[in-house]
């Protein structure tokens, strides 16, 4: 189970790896994929790893297919690598 945030990172990379270029991921996605029988409990803590990356710029994070600020984006968001 990824425990900070920087396990948090790697599992998003990781599973963006997996996918073509272009394709996105949700953050439960991430959450379900290292975070056990509770991943809901875990979903801030992937956000949270994805602002990271977004100000690292590893990725983009899109809702409704535009790119987003993740300080202002409420609801449902994608995760990307960036462009």
């Amino acid at each position: 189970m990824a425990d900070d945030d920087q396990d948090w990172r790697a599992v998003i990379l990781e599973l963006l790896g997996q996918r073509a270029e272009g394709a996105t991921i949700c953050p439960s996605d991430a959450a379900r994929a290292a975070g056990g029988e509770r991943w809901r409990d875990r979903m801030d803590d992937v956000r949270e790893a994805a602002h990271g990356l977004v100000a690292d710029g590893e990725v983009e994070i899109t809702q409704h297919g535009e790119v987003v600020d993740p300080s202002s984006a409420r609801g449902p968001i994608r995760i990307r690598r960036r462009r």
